[in-house]
């Protein structure tokens, strides 16, 4: 395969790949952000101290990162059917992207809203502050940095699921990877299609990395 025949492939591959982790990205935060709080804010010593609760949100958390990625993908077609009517192509696999990610990146949530300090909860708690405003303006702030960081890692997980998409054409750089690289024997464009993707992964975490740093400065 020339250039000129392996260009356009790429480029729509790259596209599908964008629009599958941004997608997934976006409903990651909105799912696993309350998520997360709700791990921190319903363990005992919490701003809502209710233990029961938290023990069924840790136990779906850990079973859903328990299980690998392509067994995640075929155990819940019928869940993505139902939700996108379909189980191929770049709109189906922000389903299992999304509900793969979710317990990872809540788990990251709270782990950073726990660094943050206890003395500036109980300042806030001092000064007659609730608990939405502690956590709106006090636990989500001081806890930013390690937020962005927990994202950033979380953006990298989703490119690596999305390229294992492509092995049941899922589309994006995966699926070119397969269908051309392996299947039909294009070593070239199977050392491209990595090589775009580790560029893509070390973009995303050094772009991480730079606004982390700035905001723990900050």
């Amino acid at each position: 395969m020339t250039w000129d025949e392996m260009a356009p492939l790429l480029v729509e591959a790259t596209w599908q790949t964008a629009q599958m982790v941004g997608w997934s990205t976006l409903f990651t935060v909105l799912l696993g952000l309350p998520l997360g709080v709700a791990l921190v804010v319903f363990d005992r010593g919490g701003l809502l101290p209710l233990p029961a609760v938290k023990t069924v949100l840790g136990v779906v958390v850990n079973v859903g990162r328990s299980l690998p990625f392509i067994v995640l993908m075929i155990a819940i077609i019928p869940f993505t059917r139902l939700v996108v009517g379909t189980t191929i192509g770049t709109a189906a696999v922000v389903v299992p992207l999304t509900v793969g990610a979710v317990p990872f990146f809540a788990r990251l949530v709270e782990t950073a809203l726990r660094e943050v300090g206890a003395d500036v909860v109980q300042a806030a708690q001092a000064m007659g502050a609730g608990r939405t405003t502690i956590v709106g303006k006090v636990l989500l702030p001081e806890a930013f940095p390690g937020l962005v960081a927990g994202l950033t890692v979380t953006v990298v997980a989703l490119i690596g699921y999305s390229a294992m998409a492509g092995t049941v054409g899922g589309g994006g750089l995966g699926d070119l990877a397969v269908r051309y690289g392996y299947q039909r024997f294009e070593t070239l464009i199977m050392i491209v299609t990595v090589v775009v993707l580790i560029v893509i992964v070390q973009l995303v975490q050094s772009l991480g990395d730079v606004v982390a740093r700035r905001l723990s400065h900050k």
